[in-house]
């Protein structure tokens, strides 16, 4: 009776754990019965994958988020981009088939298949029952291998992005719409990548840091990286747009399009960029992708142009060289423009074999020396004994009387097809630092050829030049060659010892072309951001902008104001001004220090004013003070009043006169430091006469304690003409004449070049004579 209980009981055990794992089961198979990949794409199940990638492309552009706006454009994009990842690939369409799985379900079924089928052994729960992956199907392609840290971005991709550009993808696990565009991210890697594009990705989720660095804030994001700069994608995840997303990352002009019109100035440009030459041989119209990526890669040492072989243009070059149009063709050009260093035909052209063919000529014959780069670059630090290389140095011109010699000198190059020999000539005025070091010990010849070898990175060489200079005679080649010679034999034949500084960039751009490209850079960057409503990245230049703005038109408003407050104060006062001069009888009576007034306000320096006029004055401002006497009061008053009316509209400056009949003792103190500014020649004025200062004008600055000094200067141009004049009288007439016009005269002009003075006081060019101590004016006064 108990066995029969305990059977029952688990027999009814049995049943609700097989009950409870077919429930289980069932969302999966519903789910996967809900989802029909056919039926989403609208293709039958014979269809053909060409039948079902044209399907997907036209579904994908309608449903397209960034195109359709319908609440549900999104899902449904989902939905389809499923569909295509599962019947594009044959080994999950077959399984959908036939279990109706997908990639999502298809191991968590096979799962509860084996251990519902060993559910009668034990009842052991496996506890990736209850594990979900997410997002897993977007590295099912091994993203793995592209991911990037910050360290490796900052110290590796950053520096290659020089040499390529870069497409870098930002993702996270958590990122529903980075579904969709793994396919065609898979086949664009796929196609870019052998063709010497980097790949990178970038998953927030552990890398915020390097997110952040650059600049992306959302996910999915694509992004482009060359030369150390960062442009986003902001249009559809195609493969062709984000093929011309890569093209339009290379600089322009980077490949010269070639014909017969202009091949020949293409060719003959190898002498002033020093870079050999290339020709691609092509038959399509439009430069291909390899071939750019190539010439950036290169740009450095090598120019590209292209010869579309299907122009009319082009048939007298492809004649001239004889090119075959049935496969794409290379030629590599030298010195010699009439004939090709190299040349290579395939009709497969892979990066390796341009990779390899470009870099076994990246130098000319004999390079000149523009830069401490190539010259690193061509004569290379010793680092074993086998591997030594010497460099074979001419210094020379380029004026049309070297021609002949450096001629002779690439002929011999040429000759010298040995290893361990690199030729190279530098233009003594552009590197004279390098050559006033090499031959600091020899005679001035025109032309010098040196044999030197680097020692170490920190520019000390081995060295040794040959005598007799270079003309390029057959002599002086017989003699290098055995020069040559003993050096192979000889390693110690080189003696002498120096330390080269580093070398001029000779094609350096200038400070203000640079500028000028970092600034285009800049605003094209920001015009792009604007363009495609990148506001989050834009904010802070935003900021900055209405932050500006805002300070500008604040304070136009501001000056707006106070411009029409004084107009509205100085308008009663100009009605009023002639009743006031009436009245007082001066017309200085108005003291007003409103800049820009009608008048000149000029008070007197006397020992009531001197403290607060000299001593006490403000810092910034300045005193500027007229000598005169009673006798020329008038007249060099009303002259000073005209200079210096255009400078009264700064608040900082003040104008005074000093009396030299009260305070001569005074003035005679203070310019005792300044002696040499005052200095009398003899022929003009004898020991008996005194120093006239009549004329001279101070400019004081009380607080920093130091003045600026203005001597009258007389042209006399007046006074020779008015001499000229009385010649006619007799000599004791024109004598008369002359002194009374001469003190008239000196007088009236004497301020002729005040308002130069003044420019150049307000410039601060002048010379300062600084005072210890201010002597007080009413200690050192004539008493009368």
């Amino acid at each position: 009776m108990k066995m029969t209980r305990l059977r029952l009981v688990f027999s009814t055990l049995q049943v609700v754990v097989s009950i409870f794992l077919l429930v289980s089961c069932c969302p999966a198979s519903l789910a996967a019965g809900e989802f029909d990949p056919y039926t989403v794409l609208g293709v039958g199940k014979s269809a053909t994958q060409a039948e079902v990638k044209k399907v997907y492309k036209k579904l994908a552009r309608e449903w397209h988020p960034d195109k359709n706006k319908s609440p549900g454009a999104e899902d449904m994009f989902i939905k389809i981009t499923k569909s295509y990842e599962l019947l594009s690939n044959e080994e999950k369409r077959a399984n959908y088939d036939q279990y109706g799985e997908t990639a999502g379900n298809q191991g968590y079924a096979q799962q509860q298949r084996q251990q519902f089928q060993h559910f009668h052994d034990s009842f052991f729960f496996d506890e990736s029952f209850f594990h979900y992956q997410f997002n897993k199907g977007s590295r099912d392609f091994a993203d793995t291998k592209y991911m990037l840290h910050f360290s490796q971005y900052m110290n590796d991709i950053v520096p290659d992005s020089f040499k390529r550009p870069y497409l870098i993808k930002i993702t996270s696990d958590w990122c529903f719409s980075c579904i969709h565009i793994e396919p065609v991210w898979k086949e664009v890697v796929q196609e870019l990548e052998v063709l010497g594009v980097g790949i990178g990705v970038v998953d927030v989720g552990y890398e915020r840091r390097l997110a952040n660095h650059l600049g992306a804030h959302r996910t999915p994001s694509i992004l482009g990286l060359i030369n150390g700069k960062v442009t986003f994608f902001h249009y559809a995840v195609v493969r062709e747009h984000l093929r011309q997303f890569v093209e339009n990352l290379l600089p322009a002009r980077l490949v010269e399009k070639v014909t017969d019109q202009n091949y020949m100035q293409f060719l003959n440009s190898w002498h002033e960029e020093n870079k050999p030459h290339v020709l691609l041989f092509d038959q399509v119209p439009v430069v291909p992708l390899l071939y750019m990526l190539m010439a950036f890669a290169y740009k450095d040492y090598v120019r590209f142009g292209y010869v579309d072989q299907g122009l009319v243009e082009t048939e007298a070059l492809l004649q001239q060289y004889k090119i075959n149009t049935y496969a794409p063709t290379l030629l590599l050009f030298k010195e010699s423009t009439d004939k090709p260093a190299d040349i290579i035909q395939a009709r497969g052209m892979k990066k390796q074999i341009i990779d390899e063919f470009v870099s076994n000529n990246k130098f000319l014959l004999v390079p000149r020396l523009v830069n401490q780069k190539l010259f690193e670059e061509l004569c290379p630090v010793k680092q074993f004994h086998r591997r030594r290389k010497y460099c074979v140095l001419l210094v020379t011109s380029g004026e049309d009387s070297f021609t002949n010699g450096n001629e002779e000198f690439l002929s011999f190059a040429a000759s010298n097809t040995k290893e361990i020999f690199r030729f190279a000539y530098v233009y003594q005025k552009q590197q004279q630092a390098l050559c006033d070091v090499l031959l600091k010990d020899k005679e001035s010849v025109p032309s010098q050829v040196l044999i030197l070898e680097r020692r170490n990175t920190a520019g000390k060489v081995n060295y040794k030049a040959v005598p007799g200079g270079w003309n390029g005679s057959e002599e002086e080649k017989f003699q290098l060659q055995e020069q040559l010679e003993l050096l192979q034999n000889d390693p110690a034949f080189l003696a002498s010892v120096a330390v080269l500084p580093e070398l001029n960039n000779e094609f350096a751009s200038m400070f203000l072309l640079q500028w000028i490209d970092a600034a285009y850079d800049y605003v094209s960057q920001i015009g792009d951001d604007l363009l495609h409503n990148n506001w989050r990245e834009m904010m802070p230049l935003l900021s900055l902008i209405f932050s500006a703005l805002f300070i500008l038109f604040g304070t136009v408003v501001i000056q707006a104001f106070s411009d029409s407050s004084d107009e509205k104060q100085t308008k009663p006062k100009t009605k009023e001004g002639p009743q006031n001069n009436s009245e007082n009888g001066s017309p200085n009576a108005n003291t007003s220090r409103a800049p820009k007034k009608s008048f000149v306000e000029v008070t007197e320096l006397t020992d009531i004013t001197y403290t607060s006029n000299l001593v006490r004055l403000r810092p910034g401002h300045m005193n500027v003070v007229l000598v005169l006497t009673d006798a020329a009061k008038n007249a060099l008053l009303s002259k000073f009043a005209k200079e210096v009316y255009s400078f009264t509209g700064s608040l900082t400056l003040h104008f005074s006169f000093l009396n030299l009949d009260k305070h001569k003792e005074w003035m005679e103190s203070l310019l005792e430091f300044t002696q040499d500014a005052v200095q009398i020649d003899s022929d003009e004025d004898d020991s008996q006469h005194k120093v006239d200062y009549t004329g001279y004008v101070l400019a004081f600055n009380g607080h920093k304690k130091y003045l600026c000094l203005f001597k009258p200067v007389y042209t006399g141009e007046d006074l020779h003409m008015d001499s000229s004049r009385a010649s006619s009288s007799s000599r004791d007439e024109a004598v008369t004449r002359k002194k009374t016009a001469s003190s008239s005269l000196q007088i009236h002009h004497k301020l002729d070049r005040l308002g130069l003075w003044m420019e150049r006081l307000l410039e601060g060019t002048l010379p300062r004579y600084y005072i210890p101590s201010w002597p007080g004016l009413d200690k050192i006064s004539t008493s009368k």
